[in-house]
């Protein structure tokens, strides 16, 4: 009998061990976790403001370069006529003028009062032909920064950057409300500051600060937060973590148990059988054209359609099967099957697109070249009508090579789009390296466009950056017409999302495209009888008149 209770005794002590230690654990992993994802977004927040306040001064100082070099360089009436022009070319230019000697405005665009006031400093010999000073005049915390060119001729050009170039206030809303971000130039000069929290009599173990400085200027940005702000994120968990304690000693014991009766290929055997069985399924988005209101094409995505008739979204699935591999084989039936669903459509309609979506790992062989070749060589559907998506959410580990397997790809007449732009890792490197023809507009920036300015502003620099590259652009996620309209003024003409359509099956999807093609031949008919009616009382009239 003793020996009984002292089993039962060491049971609960090494379940109390179990419930408590791990607890403890946990609780310095979510802190230290908290604290450092609070960390990597004040640095994000920070590269952000860097970003933006670096290409708002190295647009103006080549705007104000190129006048130097066009010799537009006076307030005569010619000049100023330029001035206007650029200031209604340049949305973030608010004006544009001459300085003397002293820092005083000889002449401004739009036209204003000249006083006495000096809004440069007094010329220099020695110093730099770039200057960078802050106006009083502000806007949600941001002033007008104001960059000079000298013209070494005892005058200088200048132009005023709207303040709304940098008015931004990026980061996650647990961040937002306690930190303070500060953008400051040259000797301390504050350019912007957004936020209330101040770290003045503030413990600094307490505090988390991040410091970004330009390589481009004399510019730092610093974010700051409270280490409560960061503890915010994990908060729950901690709560759920205290209450399951009592718990989490049979939670070990059965964790423990499952694993020891389940060995890891179970799970890995159930995955591959959906794959031979034909588990994974096409669904089909239509992508839109919102000026004809016709079909463009398509994106496949990925469902996984159980036994029992239930759909799994990719949300569930996707990463476990690019961590094992099953990708390749499941985009690879992808293919397959949407030739064989939609190749008839696309037949007929040698104009649509059909997306399909790559991961990383496609791109470190030449594999997928051969399966595109394989798959549509002899289908209905041409390679040109081929759109590969490759997001930046992940990084590609080696660019060089996946730049050839494009190349490759767009040698066949296969289009590469680089997906989710402006949420991952590429940006800029991904535009320059890989020679994409499409860009994807993500989500996030189309659901605050009608409301957000800086939404907007991304996407007309978005929309600016494809023109100049010769690039097509489409909108994701469009749920609202305000957001269509918004899109529509800013030039962007192909979009996708549930205000069109939801993903499909691919019998819907074709009769949605037929209807939709249908509705346009209707409307174009329409068009054409009320146009030769036009023509034929126009002739009548003539006729008529005539007599």
């Amino acid at each position: 009998m003793p020996f009984r209770y002292f089993g039962f005794a060491k049971t609960v002590l090494v379940a109390l061990v179990l419930a408590t230690t791990p607890l403890f654990v946990i609780n310095i992993i979510l802190n230290q976790f908290a604290e450092s994802r609070a960390l990597e977004e004040m640095q994000s927040m920070g590269q952000v403001s860097v970003h933006r306040a670096e290409e708002a001064i190295t647009t103006t100082v080549s705007l104000l370069q190129r006048l130097d070099r066009d010799n537009v360089q006076t307030c005569a009436a010619e000049d100023r006529a330029i001035y206007e022009q650029l200031i209604i070319e340049y949305g973030m230019i608010d004006a544009i003028g001459m300085v003397d000697a002293s820092g005083q405005r000889m002449c401004i665009i739009p036209d204003r009062e000249l006083t006495a006031e000096v809004v440069l400093p007094p010329l220099r010999t020695d110093g730099p032909l770039v200057g960078i000073g802050m106006l009083e005049r502000q806007y949600l915390g941001a002033r007008a920064a104001v960059v000079s060119w000298d013209l070494k001729n005892e005058n200088r050009l200048f132009a005023e950057v709207t303040p709304s170039v940098i008015a931004m206030d990026p980061g996650p809303e647990y961040l937002r409300s306690y930190r303070r971000t500060e953008l400051r130039l040259g000797d301390n000069l504050l350019w912007y500051s957004v936020g209330g929290y101040t770290s003045e009599e503030s413990d600094p173990s307490k505090m988390l600060s991040v410091d970004v400085a330009s390589e481009l200027y004399p510019l730092i940005a610093t974010v700051k937060a409270p280490v409560s702000a960061a503890i915010q994120v994990v908060q729950q968990l901690k709560v759920i973590a205290a209450a399951a304690c009592a718990g989490i000693a049979l939670l070990f014991v059965a964790i423990g148990v499952w694993y020891s009766w389940r060995p890891e290929s179970e799970a890995n055997d159930e995955f591959v059988a959906a794959i031979r069985n034909g588990e994974f399924i096409p669904y089909y988005q239509p992508v839109m054209d919102i000026e004809t209101k016709r079909v463009r094409g398509c994106e496949v995505l990925m469902r996984w359609r159980r036994p029992n008739g239930m759909i799994v979204s990719p949300g569930q699935f996707m990463a476990y099967a690019e961590a094992n591999g099953h990708i390749f084989d499941m985009t690879r039936h992808m293919m397959r099957v949407s030739s064989e669903e939609v190749g008839k459509l696309y037949g007929e309609n040698p104009d649509f697109k059909l997306s399909i979506n790559l991961f990383a790992g496609h791109f470190l062989d030449r594999e997928i070249v051969a399966d595109i070749k394989s798959i549509f060589e002899n289908s209905e559907i041409s390679y040109q009508q081929i759109v590969v998506e490759v997001t930046e959410r992940y990084p590609l580990e080696d660019m060089d090579l996946a730049r050839k397997i494009m190349a490759e790809m767009q040698a066949l007449g296969v289009r590469v789009a680089l997906d989710d732009v402006g949420t991952g890792h590429g940006g800029m490197a991904y535009l320059q390296k890989l020679g994409v023809d499409i860009i994807k507009i993500d989500k996030m920036f189309i659901d605050s466009i009608s409301s957000d300015d800086n939404s907007t502003t991304i996407v007309d620099s978005m929309v600016e950056l494809a023109d100049n590259l010769g690039m097509g652009i489409i909108a994701e996620g469009v749920e609202e017409e305000e957001q269509i309209d918004r899109l529509m003024e800013l030039g962007v003409t192909a979009a996708q999302g549930y205000y069109f359509a939801q993903p499909m099956p691919a019998k819907e999807f074709i009769e949605f495209a037929e209807r939709i093609e249908d509705e346009a031949r209707e409307r174009a008919r329409i068009a054409a009888e009320a146009a030769a009616a036009e023509q034929a009382a126009a002739e009548a009239a003539m006729s008529e008149a005539a007599a």
